[in-house]
């Protein structure tokens, strides 16, 4: 199995135009794992694990985000795979 870890950094008009639960609802769908969050500089970060084309896919769809979204970059960061989630969540 090719199965990845991804941390990505999302940054632009991200917080409070649902980024997060579309993020989830991405991810679900993909069936990946993992979480996403607001960070406190403006930032929404997500940890995502799952097959290699799955977790790309995802990471394309965050470079746009939900409509009302403005994305001005996005930062990832491939780590070593652990599964360790069984749901992708939204994390506070």
């Amino acid at each position: 199995m090719n199965n990845i870890r991804m941390r990505l950094i999302i940054e632009g008009r991200v917080q409070g135009v649902w980024f997060r639960e579309s993020t989830r609802r991405q991810a679900l769908g993909l069936g990946l794992t993992g979480w996403v969050k607001n960070r406190p500089d403006g930032t929404v970060e997500a940890l995502v694990e799952g097959p290699r084309q799955e977790v790309n896919q995802l990471v394309s769809w965050c470079r746009k985000g939900p409509p009302t979204a403005r994305v001005s970059g996005i930062h990832e960061t491939e780590e070593a795979w652990q599964g360790q989630f069984d749901s992708f969540d939204i994390i506070f």
